[in-house]
């Protein structure tokens, strides 16, 4: 099983390298032909939606994980977890509506950009894509999902390359980037339907929940735990925006688009092994820990690659303007590093049923880092930030090893 695990983790680094690869091209492309200030305001526009997508929706993924191994409840599972989203949809243009354009003031964004900025939310709920990613992964068609996932990359290529030569605005990389969601989500769900079919009939968001006890319970703490992992990053380079202007957030997303390559890598372990723990608890903690310190060797060997050769990369791709970058880069990159270390101890926790309490590991270090952001940025401006998101990685992580040495601990039924 441990063998498995690497397999799938695998397939899926496969298209995390080559998006790693191709994302270089792109966001070269994107801050050459913008500027500073023009791919500050890009930045805010994509994050906002990536933010908004990521606070309304549900690990859909791992429910139907969880309740799918047994082939009777397989249809439910999918049903519920289609119905979770089309939930998210809903909630979620309501509330980037209400966010976005009442308020001038919160989001240093021009506002004859907002409807373009509005128009790519909608886009990006609309390729929300857990759901037929949770299918692949029940099925261990790891294979296919790589695949699906290096469209994303491969369409945002080739449309920052002609945006950049025939329309260098942030339209049109906008609308780059909107066709590489979508793209993206159709080859998902085209695999996932010809790999499980979906009932019409079991589209609902109480027909598992009547049948499996808890049900509500896991949702909402992978969910809001999801949320963290992944929003929180958004929402910081919304507010080093906010605080700090478009263009210390452009800033911060070259740290981050260089230094977070890792976290990638901590996501892609988790969604690797989890369906592993779930299906022998018994071997759990001893598959964990074999690829817990794979995982930690790898972070080391990132970090100091990172520190070595980052002056470079950032002049190589985004430029010399962009070199305040490096100092912050190499501090996510840490962060990142903590958080593979901590991918298969979370894992393990979310495979016993302990959703919820993993969320409060993840909940209070992010809440804290959020807090004290206007000071931070203040004083140590992009470096700051990158310090807040190390030190809530270092926290949850160190909340994980305790939560997962706990003798008393048993699997939720």
């Amino acid at each position: 099983m441990i063998r498995r695990a690497l397999q799938n983790t695998g397939w899926l680094m496969g298209a995390r390298g080559i998006n790693a690869v191709l994302s270089l091209g792109y966001l070269a492309l994107a801050t050459r032909s913008l500027g500073l200030e023009g791919f500050g305001n890009f930045i805010l526009m994509i994050t906002f939606a990536q933010a908004m997508t990521g606070l309304v929706s549900f690990q859909t993924w791992q429910a139907v994980v969880r309740w799918g191994q047994r082939e009777e409840r397989a249809q439910d599972a999918v049903g519920f977890a289609i119905a979770l989203d089309i939930l998210s949809i809903a909630v979620g243009a309501v509330a980037a509506a209400l966010l976005l354009f009442p308020h001038e003031q919160w989001l240093p964004l021009p506002y004859d950009l907002r409807d373009e900025a509005y128009a790519y939310v909608i886009v990006s709920l609309l390729a929300l894509r857990s759901t037929p990613t949770g299918i692949l992964r029940l099925r261990d068609r790891y294979a296919k999902a790589a695949t699906a996932d290096s469209v994303t990359s491969i369409v945002r290529i080739i449309g920052a390359s002609i945006a950049a030569i025939f329309s260098p605005t942030i339209p049109s990389f906008l609308l780059a980037w909107a066709a590489a969601e979508l793209a993206t989500a159709g080859t998902y769900w085209a695999f996932a339907l010809a790999t499980q079919k979906v009932r019409l009939g079991h589209i609902s968001l109480f027909r598992l929940p009547r049948n499996e006890k808890g049900a509500w319970g896991f949702v909402w703490g992978t969910s809001l735990s999801g949320v963290l992992l992944i929003s929180s990053r958004q929402v910081l380079i919304l507010l080093v925006g906010a605080i700090g202007g478009a263009a210390l957030a452009g800033i911060y997303r070259v740290a981050a688009q260089l230094g977070e390559g890792l976290l990638k890598l901590a996501q892609a372990l988790l969604r690797a092994t989890y369906p592993e723990l779930v299906r022998d608890p018994e071997a759990a903690r001893h598959i964990a820990s074999r690829i817990g310190r794979i995982a930690l060797f790898t972070g080391v060997a990132a970090v100091a690659l990172s520190a070595m050769a980052g002056h470079w990369v950032i002049k190589a791709v985004a430029g010399g303007e962009y070199i305040a970058a490096y100092g912050p880069m190499i501090l996510l990159s840490a962060a990142a590093a903590v958080e593979l270390a901590g991918a298969t101890l979370e894992a393990l926790l979310v495979s016993r049923g302990h959703a919820l309490r993993n969320f409060l590991l993840r909940a209070v270090p992010t809440g804290l880092a959020l807090v004290t952001l206007p000071w931070t940025v203040e004083r140590f401006g992009v470096a700051g930030a990158a310090g807040a998101v190390l030190v809530a990685s270092v926290l949850t992580v160190s909340g994980l090893v305790f939560a997962n040495r706990e003798k008393r601990i048993k699997p939720i039924s």
